[in-house]
């Protein structure tokens, strides 16, 4: 099946999934000094919903995770504020013009950072709905890391502004965080994004309907350049969740 967009032909049969699965079997990543997330039958008395243990007719498994330490998910506003906002309530379309871009992050002060001139540069003039930043070396490792205390790569809060003044609204990365793992709770590149200027008090003008999506992996052979996104997630009434980005490639109509 293909889809007209634009001046654009989809092809629905070709989705680009970047998404890392919530798995039991240590391959995927964690962070935020999180043990591995449990999937496990229910068990009761002598009952154990699994089907290869021959007392059940289903397999009916508990799932124990933290959507922002286990896996791809994506998170709203209200991740950071006091008062609380449901990623479930804030995004309400799920198709977005997307640019791909690699980018090497820069040695500043020790730290690995993805700068406003390295987000320029790899833009240009385009101006998406949906940005993914892939970070280079692209690692197959980062798959399974466990990021905790590893001093990732992060946004820098220069950055963030620049990538909300030029109209992106839904910002993907393939890192644990926006922002850098020990900051004294600072989380400026998330506020810079969102424009949240007080968390105690969200002043009216803050972004609540854009989102970030972190832990993605863009394989290499995926190459820069603009798709369709299909931004799919769980509809938790949380201030994130677990989620599924696929993009599609863009066909000259």
């Amino acid at each position: 099946m293909k889809l007209s967009f634009e001046n654009y032909i989809i092809d629905l049969s070709k989705p680009i999934d970047i998404s890392l699965p919530i798995t039991t079997d240590g391959k995927n990543p964690i962070a935020w000094y999180q043990n591995q997330p449990e999937i496990e039958p229910v068990k009761m008395g002598d009952w154990i919903g699994k089907v290869s243990e021959g007392k059940s007719s289903t397999n009916f498994n508990n799932i124990f995770f933290n959507p922002h330490a286990h896996g791809t998910h994506t998170e709203c506003l209200g991740h950071i504020t006091k008062d609380f906002y449901s990623i479930n309530q804030t995004l309400k379309q799920f198709f977005f013009t997307a640019e791909l871009i690699s980018i090497q992050p820069e040695i500043y002060e020790g730290d690995l950072v993805i700068t406003k001139d390295l987000v320029e540069k790899a833009m240009g003039s385009k101006t998406p709905k949906a940005l993914i930043i892939r970070t280079l070396p692209n690692l197959d490792s980062k798959r399974h890391l466990n990021y905790s205390n590893t001093n990732p790569p992060y946004l820098s809060e220069e950055a963030a502004v620049f990538i909300r003044e030029i109209g992106v609204e839904h910002l993907m990365i393939d890192l644990p965080s926006v922002d850098k793992e020990h900051d004294e709770g600072k989380l400026v590149a998330h506020k810079a994004f969102w424009k949240v200027k007080n968390v105690n008090e969200v002043n009216n003008d803050a972004r609540f309907n854009a989102t970030i999506t972190e832990l993605i992996f863009v394989p290499d052979e995926v190459l820069d350049g603009s798709y369709l996104l299909n931004l799919q997630m769980v509809s938790f009434e949380n201030d994130a969740s677990p989620s599924k980005p696929i993009l599609y490639s863009l066909e000259n109509n």
